[in-house]
């Protein structure tokens, strides 16, 4: 439901995203299928010739895409001038590493010259994150970047109409207590810019409101109280046990009423004190409660792009190209 929903409002949006990996058969494939609804301008970046030679043996015409070998590129000295100045490296070195694709594309990206950009097929999410860390940057009062799953749970009436965000399930193993409210921060943006959801927050541990006393819950309760002072407006709950966030006459128990708030047995959003538990929580749960998990998809960096498996296939790149050019039509929103 929610992947077809995210695919109908990708329809007709042609942004522009950029594909570092643009010689993969997948990539080719799901460029032309989302280019055949008007969903985006797929800009390939690679070798030309390959490119070509791929597409060809896939039978799929290159008249709406655009190609661009970074050796060759117009943009080329502009990229490397801008990349010598933001590293702090001789141009004759940053024109050796603007010329990889994936490091062109980023300054495509960073330029303004995409919407949006897609990679991970070739290159390993550590690499991929890492430069899109250098040269793109994270959003303004963001310190972390980080991921997020959309739950889809046939079996729970909660969260949104039984969808839930799990966060952060893939990237950070040991958060602090700032980076963990940035977690929240960021999986509270993508939520709205996303799925239109108004972001009810809950920070996750083993103790409700003080009921534990341990550091690994102080962490919880630090990252509350920073999440609060950075992102005033938006509802973030906790620390609360995974219960109390869900279900709300469980939260009654267990919370004084005058202190329940707008999360507390409310949560459509749940985050994790780190990554064991995120990513034992979404597996479980597809599991156990038969959920699709989509997902990760990356957050919390100044322009819209997403990371992908390497065992991605053309139908879960086509999932990924909608998403990213939702959020990048309400990047300002």
């Amino acid at each position: 439901m929610v992947i077809k929903d995210i695919l109908r409002r990708a329809e007709g949006l042609q942004k522009r995203i950029i594909f570092p990996e643009g010689s993969d058969k997948r990539i080719i494939k799901a460029a032309k299928l989302t280019a055949e609804n008007n969903t985006i301008i797929p800009i390939l970046v690679g070798d030309e010739r390959i490119i070509g030679q791929k597409a060809n043996e896939l039978g799929v015409k290159l008249d709406n895409f655009e190609i661009i070998e970074p050796s060759t590129s117009s943009k080329l000295e502009q990229y490397v001038s801008l990349y010598s100045e933001l590293s702090k490296i001789p141009e004759r070195t940053s024109k050796q590493i603007i010329q990889q694709s994936i490091f062109y594309s980023a300054m495509a990206l960073k330029s303004s010259y995409a919407d949006g950009m897609i990679g991970g097929l070739v290159y390993t999410s550590g690499d991929f994150i890492a430069v899109c860390n250098g040269v793109i940057g994270l959003r303004k009062e963001i310190k972390v970047p980080s991921s997020f799953f959309i739950m889809e749970i046939p079996s729970h009436e909660g969260g949104e109409n039984g969808f839930l965000l799990y966060a952060d399930a893939s990237v950070n193993p040991n958060p602090t207590a700032e980076e963990l409210a940035d977690i929240a921060i960021s999986t509270g943006h993508s939520a709205k810019m996303l799925l239109g959801w108004e972001p009810r927050v809950a920070m996750l541990s083993f103790s409700t409101k003080g009921s534990a006393d341990h550091p690994d819950v102080t962490k919880v309760v630090d990252a509350v109280k920073l999440a609060h002072k950075k992102a005033k407006d938006m509802k973030i709950g906790g620390e609360f046990q995974a219960d109390t966030a869900l279900v709300l006459s469980t939260a009654k128990r267990k919370i004084k009423a005058d202190d329940i708030g707008d999360v507390a047995g409310r949560a459509n959003i749940l985050i994790f004190p780190d990554l064991d538990a995120g990513n034992i929580a979404y597996k479980l749960t597809q599991i156990l409660a038969k959920a699709n998990a989509y997902g990760p998809i990356l957050q919390g960096f100044a322009k819209p792009l997403s990371d992908l498996s390497r065992g991605a296939t053309v139908e879960d790149i086509v999932g990924v190209i909608a998403i990213v050019s939702v959020i990048a039509d309400r990047w300002d929103a």
